[in-house]
Parts: structure tokens; sequence; C-alpha cells
């Protein structure tokens, strides 16, 4: 047993995960950019259309699982890909999924509210709940709170997945094994780069780099907030994962790398430089990217390189965390498809 399956034994883990998850290098977008470019690929953990949330939902599932619960409740925004991923693995466990949908990306058109993983929640059984605001964590977390007080007094054994910080962050233990699992595929490299939304798949995967001997820079690709606020979400973030692992962290706080190039126009909108980002991939490896966090995250590797910041003929692994369901709902924000204008 290595020391990362030690140090995560003590967590109940349902089984969700498709794994290992593939790595595969880009062939002719190495020869284009002039790196040796590698892709984990995350979009294909297996459980309803994959994604990145698979691996942390192992671990909140377990311990629901291990409190006997009966029905999984969680946030996120309406297109969110934790929630359906979330939906699917109660279905699997055969429990009910109570799905709060934040207001997290205003003006958007009908489409978005009734195409991607809204429709998919909708074919998995779930219960819906509306919260108005989409930046109250907290309040996020005591809405559903007061839904499971309901719940119990109804005879329902509940389990919250929260949403805010000064929660153990269970879901990033899923990404220590998946930093783990990286190693034993490549050995090593020379940057990686991963998206950062709620720090838990980038404190996740750093940790779990670290821990298996990876010393290089992993670069976290803000996707809902700017480099300063994203970089205090992971110091936090990592500290109570390394108390939760009874380990001292692994890194220093100058480990936490954080670039917020690619972030406008906001979270759940996707710009000129991830809509192009986006189209890259497509044409050149046939790969999709979501608009939301995996072509930013691609956008981000490339203006890493144009800054020089990662330089040319490095290993450089990128993290595919999924999310492709959303491409529908984004099909006329993005300006693809016929009768869809420009952004």
């Amino acid at each position: 047993m290595s020391r990362i399956d030690t140090l995560l034994s003590p967590f109940p883990r349902a089984s969700l995960l498709s794994q290992p998850t593939p790595l595969e290098r880009l062939n002719r977008l190495s020869q284009e950019l002039g790196l040796d470019l590698w892709i984990k690929r995350d979009d294909l953990t297996g459980l309803s259309f994959g994604g990145n949330k698979t691996r942390q939902l192992e671990f909140y599932i377990g311990a629901a699982l291990a409190a006997r619960a009966d029905t999984i409740l969680i946030t996120g925004a309406v297109q969110s890909n934790f929630t359906r991923t979330a939906a699917a693995a109660a279905a699997k466990y055969g429990m009910q999924a109570v799905l709060q949908r934040e207001e997290r990306v205003p003006g958007m058109d009908p489409l978005y509210h009734r195409s991607g993983n809204v429709f998919l929640a909708d074919i998995l059984g779930a219960d819906i709940m509306s919260y108005p605001e989409g930046e109250d964590e907290a309040g996020a977390d005591a809405a559903l709170e007061a839904r499971a007080e309901q719940l119990r007094a109804a005879g329902r054994t509940p389990y919250i997945i929260p949403l805010g910080l000064g929660h153990p962050p269970l879901g990033a233990l899923g990404y220590v094994r998946g930093g783990a699992e990286l190693a034993a595929q490549i050995g090593c490299f020379d940057a990686a780069v991963v998206p950062s939304g709620s720090g838990a798949t980038h404190g996740g995967f750093l940790t779990g780099v670290r821990l298996a001997g990876i010393t290089a820079p992993v670069y976290g690709i803000c996707v809902r907030r700017d480099a300063r606020q994203q970089k205090a979400r992971l110091e936090q973030v990592t500290a109570e994962l390394a108390r939760l692992m009874n380990i001292p962290r692994p890194f220093s706080g100058g480990g936490i790398l954080t670039w917020d190039g690619a972030l406008a126009p906001g979270y759940g909108r996707a710009g000129g430089t991830a809509r192009a980002a986006l189209q890259s991939m497509a044409a050149a490896e046939g790969i999709l990217l979501d608009p939301v966090y995996s072509a930013k995250t691609f956008a981000g590797l490339l203006g890493l390189l144009e800054q020089g910041i990662i330089r040319k003929g490095q290993k450089v692994l990128l993290l595919h965390t999924g999310g492709l369901p959303a491409l529908f709902a984004y099909q006329n924000a993005l300006g693809f498809g016929s009768g869809a204008g420009a952004p």
C-alpha cells in the first residue's frame, strides 16, 4: 500500500470512477506550440458524461453511505456539473438527490435554463430547489440545512455536500488520489495546468502530486475569482485538507500558483480567448472542451506560454475536467451552430 493509500484509508469511498483515466499526448498541438503537451482525460471518468466531480463525489457519497443517508443535497450553478454528477451518483446508490440551483450567471438565454446539465438532471429524477444569489455560499448552505431539517422531520436521512469554506474538504481527497494516479502514469513533467474554482480539484491535485514526489509547478487557472482571491481560497482549502489527512501541508504558500488572464468576462461566460482555445483543441485534436472550466484552462496554458512562464520545449500536463453537457446549453452564447450570431 502506498503512502497516499494509507493516508486515505480512514475515509469511506464509494466506487464511481472508471480508472485510471487516460493520459494522451497531443501530437498536433505539441508540434504547433513547440511543447511536449499531454492531457489527462478526466472528462472520461465514466459516470453520466464524466468529469472531475466524479473523483470528489467518491468521498462524499462514501461518507453519505457510512451515515446511512437516503438523500443527497448539493448546491451549484444552473449548469453545474457537480450537481448533475451528484444526481447520477445518488441514483447509482439508491438515494434521492436534491439539487439547489444558484442564479450565478445572470442574463442567460432560455436554452441555458433547459438544456445541458439541466436536461440531464431531469432525466436522473432529481428534486430541484432555487437560490436567488450566486455569491452567497453561507446562505446557500443554510438553505440546504433548512431543507434537510424538513427531510429529517419526515423521517428521511439527508447528507449535505457543502458549498462554502469551513467544512472538511472531503472532495479534495479525490484529487489527492488523482494526482497520485497521474504521477504513476507520467513519471515527471515540467508544468501542469488545472482549473481553479472551488479549490477542491486544484488543491487536491497539488497535494497529490507533491505527496507523489513531483515538484513541478501547478498553475491554477481561475474560472470564478481573480488570482489574488483564488490564492487566498486555496491557502484555506489546502490547509484544511492537510489537517483532514493529519499531515503537514507538503508545500509552502509560494507553491500555490493562480492565473486569471482567461477569466474575463467572468464565471460561466466564455470570452474570446476561451472560445478560441475551445475551437483550437477541437480542430487540432478532435477533443471537446467545455466553456466554463476546461476551455479557460487551455486558454490559460496558451497565455502562460505567450508570457514565457511556460517555455518552449517543456513537458506540460493539461487536466481536462469534463463538463461537456454544458456545450449544448451554451450554443447560442458561444456563437457556434446554425442561426447563432457571433458572441
